[in-house]
């Protein structure tokens, strides 16, 4: 896939978008303001567009009334419609690989920018993950199987299939340009991205009422499973999970359900791109990319690694601390120290990450390199992604401000609360300005492509100028003594270049500090949420203030995308990294 045919002469066509052009190996065809595929654009996005709105606003439905005991719905009513569509998807895709994709000048070109190494490869990690939990998810309701409806053995094993053609379908298409059946693969692509989304809800929303469960178990959100394992046990002691492994699968999918949160979301990001690129035509100023080689740790006083990593190391501690002891339910006072820590930690961090982020914008203000103002559907969208996932963050912080301060009594916990909680809305802000300055930058020139002669120059610059008959060069030993004067100008200015070259050297390693600073700590923001760390829940201000029901609601909905926050700006610092 991907290859062209020379013609009988040997050289390439002249139209860009004929068979025997090359996929690839030519520059992107400029676009026509006139073309009638330009013009219907529009028109076939508004349809997909339109699919997809009510894919998501019925799987929307279907996922928040199968979750509460009171709606007359079942869960496997989700899991048949995620069946469903996920099989279509499937077929969809394996006829884009085998079909669409193959045909004569199907792929013109190819956006650079789009699907870089890094986010695929952090695709394939997520999606094994999301594999493993598939298997544990299908062992758990295997045990079950007298009990439960077959479909619910079923959706693990069709979501298992579905990851791998959807990874498979990403790595090797994630930059394609298609330019054959525009309409078709526009409804396609709208239609894995919503499935995407479906099972993300879906996702969340099992592991929101599972956290829910287990920090109130007496609260009005019973989970569908758990009351058909309660009626399933009076009426058969075969339904009862008693079996060590069973046991081990049910915990294990529940910790792995953030992997595979993170895979739908970063797979809608991917197939979102594919979906602006149909059919577009790319200037080639546009798709430009600079051949950057991705060496870790290159250029660098290793400080923010070393101090990325304490971060998160004690990160991780506390946290194990933290479920450990919020877990073993005992009296409150350890409670408050737990949460003391807790709250300790991440301001501490939090604070430590918005300085770093202001000195980072700072230098960037001081930075000479141009900026970047080409057309880039990937730098949209990691920039919309970055500003809109920071507002279900900012949303609980400002619930957390009300609450703790017209709450009383204004204990040492409540004081850590409503730090952390403006903490939390000042961070972001500062490390998407960060961000954001980042991947508008224009990539530093390599320094290793230097003209020889200028080599030879730049040798001379600390050369005493009455001894530079003895040690000239061979290729300037034949210039008169009066070309000297204007080697002493070019020798001069080649002095000015290498300071500037020196300052430049500077701010790259400052930036590339911070960026992996920020990276690491971004991690580590990542992880505590989503691996269990629900202190809205075990401090007790926002609980009583506005009530279980509604502040539940507010943290279902708001703390995923607070978590996904945190996962794309690591991607994204790690794409500034490599730009610095």
């Amino acid at each position: 896939m991907g290859s062209g045919h020379k013609d009988d002469k040997g050289s390439f066509g002249p139209d860009p978008l004929s068979p025997t052009s090359p996929i690839g190996s030519h520059k992107c065809p400029s676009p026509s303001p006139h073309s009638s595929k330009e013009v219907w654009k529009k028109g076939g996005r508004v349809f997909s567009i339109l699919l997809a709105i009510n894919l998501v606003l019925l799987s929307c439905t279907l996922v928040s009334g199968g979750a509460f005991q009171e709606v007359k719905l079942h869960d496997y009513d989700v899991f048949f419609m995620l069946i469903i569509v996920m099989l279509i998807n499937i077929a969809w895709m394996l006829f884009y690989i085998f079909r669409t994709s193959r045909l004569q000048g199907a792929i013109p070109c190819k956006d650079n920018h789009a699907g870089p190494i890094w986010l695929r490869g952090g695709l394939v990690l997520f999606a094994v993950l999301s594999l493993v939990m598939d298997a544990f998810k299908t062992g758990y309701y295997s045990s079950y199987y007298k009990c439960l409806s077959p479909i619910r053995i079923m959706f693990p094993v069709v979501q298992g299939v579905f990851v791998i053609t959807q990874t498979v379908f990403l790595w090797m298409s994630a930059q394609d340009c298609i330019h054959k059946h525009l309409n078709l693969t526009r409804c396609g692509l709208m239609l894995t991205l919503t499935t995407n989304l479906a099972v993300w809800m879906a996702a969340v929303t099992d592991e929101s009422v599972h956290k829910a469960e287990s920090k109130n178990p007496i609260a009005n959100v019973t989970h569908r499973m758990a009351l058909l394992m309660m009626r399933a046990a009076s009426q058969a002691e075969n339904c009862a999970c008693k079996s060590q492994l069973c046991k081990i699968f049910q915990n294990g999918y529940y910790w792995l359900y953030p992997f595979n949160i993170e895979y739908s979301l970063f797979a809608s990001a991917m197939v979102y791109v594919m979906w602006k690129n149909v059919g577009r035509l790319i200037d080639p100023h546009d798709n430009h990319i600079h051949q950057l080689k991705f060496k870790l740790f290159r250029r660098t006083y290793f400080l923010g690694t070393i101090v990325g990593f304490l971060v998160l190391v004690t990160g991780i501690a506390v946290l194990i601390v933290y479920e450990i002891q919020v877990n073993s339910k005992e009296d409150s006072k350890r409670t408050d120290q737990v949460l003391t820590m807790y709250f300790g930690f991440n301001i501490i961090c939090l604070s430590l990450m918005s300085a770093i982020c202001i000195a980072g914008s700072i230098v960037y203000r001081f930075d000479k390199r141009d900026m970047d103002h080409h057309k880039n559907p990937t730098r949209t969208l990691d920039v919309a992604l970055l500003m809109g996932a920071a507002l279900g963050q900012y949303a609980i912080s400002y619930y957390s401000i009300v609450a703790t301060v017209a709450s009383s009594p204004r204990d040492t916990i409540n004081a850590l609360n409503l730090s952390y909680s403006l903490l939390m809305l000042a961070q972001p802000t500062f490390q998407n300005i960060f961000i954001i300055e980042g991947l508008h930058r224009q990539p530093p020139e390599e320094e290793d492509k230097v003209d020889p002669q200028q080599k030879d120059i730049y040798g001379l610059t600390f050369v005493n100028m009455n001894a530079v008959s003895l040690r000239v060069p061979e290729s300037l030993s034949a210039l008169p003594p009066s070309a000297l004067p204007g080697l002493a100008i070019q020798t001069s200015e080649a002095r000015r270049s290498l300071k500037a070259s020196k300052k430049m050297n500077w701010r790259r390693r400052f930036l590339k500090e911070i960026s992996v600073f920020l990276l690491l700590g971004n991690a580590i923001l990542w992880v505590m949420p989503a691996f269990g760390a629900r202190p809205q829940f075990d401090n007790k201000t926002e609980l009583a203030f506005y009530g279980y029901p509604m502040w539940a609601a507010i943290v279902d909905i708001c703390l995923p995308f607070g978590i996904f926050y945190r996962m794309h700006a690591v991607a994204s610092l790690l794409e500034v990294y490599i730009m610095s």
